[in-house]
């Protein structure tokens, strides 16, 4: 088996509970639950994902608890996500065999497996569109601060190898934005350099130049505020198979950053309806 299908997915708080989201983020909502409807048609046997809000700080973490289950209140925004509950599989065997292939491979990596470790809302929100029976298991992984791009993208291929060789169909999620420069104002917008940045990186992407987004990423990283550094994205361009097609379905802003939902897999994902003019990024 292989990875049948990666994405970039937006996490921001605000789309937690549905009843709470701002219409410029429903978008959003409504493309994750079509690549729910292709993630269910694909049969996964493990879904991977990498959250920008499980920032570690020296060591790459790979969360290897056979079950994961909490109620999460975020810290960081307790009064939009609270009092979620969670309750996905995990899959110990294949997180055991990702530390050991970063150990072999000279890399800082370390399991997690830890029946009390409260899940982040990067993981937790995003999930609760993509996978929401909560019956796929999930390995989580962290982004590393003291890794640079270079690094973090080598433990991308890492485990893009170690995930191509299972016997298992895989899904993987990067969840992040791309500008992130925070501003309050969950309606605000990217500044129109910081955007300008955005919708060349996009393009990029869709053009299948991912060398030239990947080179892009220090600088874009820096001026842009990328979330996370961009290590989400250098651990996704490892995961994305020659002759996959990218698929630009939403977007949106979410106090001064800018989220999107692209996935990359053999066919192209089901879309949500759009102007046929519409650009990549708004």
């Amino acid at each position: 088996m292989t990875i049948e299908l990666s994405m970039l997915a937006p996490h921001v708080p605000s789309i937690c509970h549905e009843k709470d989201i701002p219409e410029f983020q429903q978008d959003m909502v409504s493309a994750m639950k079509e690549v729910a409807k292709e993630i269910e048609a694909i049969k996964p046997d493990v879904l991977v994902l990498v959250s920008c809000h499980w920032p570690s700080t020296f060591f790459h973490y790979v969360d290897c608890t056979p079950v994961h289950k909490g109620i999460l209140t975020a810290f960081e925004a307790p009064d939009l996500v609270k009092d979620v509950p969670y309750h996905w599989p995990g899959d110990e065997e294949l997180a055991n065999q990702l530390v050991k292939a970063g150990e072999e491979a000279g890399l800082q990596v370390q399991g997690v497996n830890d029946p009390y470790y409260l899940w982040d809302y990067g993981s937790v929100v995003p999930l609760r569109y993509l996978v929401p029976n909560e019956d796929i298991p999930v390995i989580n992984l962290s982004v590393t601060l003291a890794a640079s791009l270079e690094e973090t993208n080598k433990w991308g291929q890492v485990i893009a190898k170690v995930l191509r060789e299972s016997e298992k169909k895989i899904v993987f999620v990067s969840s992040g934005a791309l500008s992130h420069n925070l501003v309050r104002g969950r309606h605000n917008k990217p500044t129109v350099t910081e955007h300008a940045m955005d919708k060349q990186f996009v393009e990029y992407i869709m053009n299948k130049d991912y060398q030239a987004a990947y080179e892009m990423l220090p600088q874009y990283a820096r001026f842009a505020k990328v979330e996370s550094g961009g290590r989400h994205l250098a651990m996704l361009f490892s995961m994305i198979e020659d002759g996959w097609e990218p698929t630009y379905l939403a977007d949106g802003q979410s106090s001064g950053s800018w989220n999107a939902m692209v996935t990359f897999g053999n066919k192209k994902s089901v879309e949500i309806e759009a102007k046929a003019d519409r650009e990549y990024v708004k």
